[in-house]
């Protein structure tokens, strides 16, 4: 069973207080982040990275203030969760040439990965059986990532120091939903003691 880590929306709008859509306390991840990913290089576990990218009038921005726009600074992730070799595979249907890649940056433009119609090539192509997964938000974004893989019949773990949420009872209930259907919390000490 190959493992695949799933870095969830880590982009400056959300991890930073000058970001369009912070996450109060997400820029305290970026330790975790950092050492999740180079660790999974160093290991060559293969990344896969969720960015959003939006265009300026995204039927999104009615419930949540623009952000993440495809271009922006904000759009971005940080250099340091970065690994130096990358693919970019847009939601645009079609085959992208992911040879060598320690990193998938996997585009979306709302809040499910699914809605990306190549992740279920990309997992399939990487052989994904045990996923770990960690980024923000805890009860939106990462929570339809671990219990949509979970439905997929994978083995999830979710690194629950590598997390943040908006709202501490829903990722309460997001955490208890989780377990619930099968999953497993887990830190970043213990995935990187391999």
């Amino acid at each position: 069973m190959r493992t695949v880590f799933f870095d969830i929306d880590t982009q400056i709008d959300f991890l930073y207080p000058a970001g369009a859509l912070y996450v109060p306390g997400a820029e305290r991840l970026l330790g975790a982040l950092e050492r999740l990913n180079h660790y999974a290089a160093a290991h060559s576990i293969p990344v896969v990275s969720t960015m959003d990218a939006h265009a300026e009038d995204d039927p999104e921005f009615a419930q949540w203030p623009a952000h993440c726009v495809a271009g922006t600074a904000g759009q971005r992730k940080p250099a340091r969760t970065l690994l130096e070799r990358r693919a970019l595979v847009p939601t645009a249907p079609g085959e992208y040439p992911l040879e060598g890649a320690e990193q998938v940056i996997l585009e979306k433009q709302a809040l499910d990965l699914f809605t990306n119609p190549n992740l279920p090539g990309l997992l399939e192509k990487l052989e994904a059986g045990r996923c770990v997964v960690y980024g923000v938000v805890t009860e939106y974004c990462v929570r339809c990532a671990a219990l949509g893989l979970l439905r997929l019949g994978k083995q999830v773990e979710l690194v629950t120091d590598a997390i943040q949420s908006l709202d501490e009872e829903a990722a309460r209930r997001t955490l208890d939903e989780f377990t619930a259907g099968g999953g497993r919390l887990t830190t970043v000490a213990e995935v990187c003691a391999g």
